[in-house]
């Protein structure tokens, strides 16, 4: 019980800090937030769980090829936001995001990347 609690206090802390930070400083923010912070503690979660590298190692492939969908959020939403309020720039940009991810997942599983399709 401790140890979820202890997951979950220095999880959300990281989320708080770049927050935070970005109210005063767009620029550190952004570099903040765009370190694999979550990733780097999944990981660590992870093998603590399970002391099993090849799970971390599953976990950190299927990273990678999922980033690239996610970037679309990074681009529809500025450009949304000059024609769009926020939140309707929000909810389009994530829905392309979906969008993106679905592809990704569609063409990886016709690739026969099965580690991301099951």
């Amino acid at each position: 019980m401790w140890y979820y609690l202890l997951k979950l206090v220095i999880s959300a802390a990281l989320i708080v800090v770049v927050s935070e930070v970005s109210k005063r400083y767009a620029t550190i923010g952004g570099l903040l937030a765009s370190l694999p912070l979550i990733s780097y503690l999944a990981f660590i979660w992870l093998y603590i769980d399970t002391h099993d590298k090849a799970k971390v190692a599953a976990l950190s492939w299927s990273i990678l090829w999922l980033v690239i969908p996610s970037l679309s959020l990074f681009v529809a939403l500025p450009l949304l936001m000059k024609k769009l309020a926020f939140v309707p720039s929000l909810i389009v940009s994530t829905l392309i995001m979906f969008a993106c991810y679905a592809g990704t997942m569609a063409l990886l599983k016709k690739l026969g990347y099965a580690a991301l399709t099951t």
